[in-house]
Formats: structure tokens, sequence, C-alpha cells
């Protein structure tokens, strides 16, 4: 290489720089006064903070249309609302982790309702009857030793 193609190289690759991060998260937003919960379902927690509002869906900075795209998703993380018949009443602020799309809609499901719970005391007979307080506590069996999987087997051999 020349020395002049040298130079034009390190020039270029010192003047990309980091562009400034200009979305505002989750945290950024004033929660201070919001009701947080912590739900749970499979691998899946869910952080949720509740504040009064117009009944926005925020998971992970993302509105819920736009995270959950399926509308079985969106409809399982509106149910605590639908039984309570609170809808559009609380702005919801959830940071989900872990685990597939329909275990931590679950998850954001079980966090909303313990976070009505401590915000309308009065809600949890309704919510406990519908089953939204219990946490869904099944994971992913873990791998026996001389086994394929959990629990499949080698093949049986005769000879």
């Amino acid at each position: 290489m020349t020395e002049a193609k040298k130079t034009a190289t390190k020039a270029v690759k010192t003047t990309k720089k980091a562009a400034p991060a200009t979305k505002k998260a989750a945290s950024d937003i004033k929660l201070n006064d919001a009701i947080y919960a912590t739900g749970k379902r499979k691998d899946s927690v869910a952080r949720v903070y509740l504040k009064a509002g117009k009944g926005n869906i925020i998971v992970n900075d993302k509105p819920i249309a736009e995270y959950f795209r399926r509308p079985v998703l969106q409809m399982i993380i509106a149910q605590p609302f639908g039984v309570t018949k609170r809808e559009g009443a609380y702005d919801v602020f959830a940071i989900v982790m872990g685990g597939g799309l329909s275990g931590q809609a679950g998850a954001v499901k079980h966090g909303i309702s313990k976070a009505l719970e401590k915000a309308e005391p009065e809600l949890r007979k309704a919510l406990k009857a519908a089953g939204f307080l219990t946490r869904d506590s099944r994971v992913v069996e873990r791998k026996h030793f001389g086994h394929h999987k959990a629990r499949r087997s080698t093949q049986f051999s005769k000879r």
C-alpha cells in the first residue's frame, strides 16, 4: 500500500463517531409517582410501572402494537383492565427480558395485575378470581445425562 492510501484509510477510520442517543427510555420518563410491580411467566420477567393516564401501553420503549404484533398477545396484556373495567384509566410502562414473546406477554399481564392490586386493593377479588395474580411457574425441564433431551431416551436395540 502506498502512504497516501494508508493515511486516507486512517482518516476514514478516525472520522466515524457514535451517533448520540435521542430516544427517551422508559427510565427517563418521570416514574417517581408510578406504582411498580414485577410480573413473571416461564423465563420472562417484566418490570411494570403503572401510572394514571389515557391507556397507553409501552413495552421496551415501543408501543404495544409494535412490540407485540400478534393481536392475541395484545389481548392477553389488556385482560386485567377488562376484568376490572379500567380500560383507559392507566398508562403502562414495561421493561421485559427473557423468554419468548408469549412468556413476555404473560409476564406483563401478571405485572399489570399486581400493580392494579397495589393501586386499588378492592380489585384483588376480581383479579384473583380470574387467576391473574398467580404466577405461571412452568419452565423448560433440564436435559438429563444419557438422554437426547429432557425425557427422550436413546433408541432401544434388542441386539
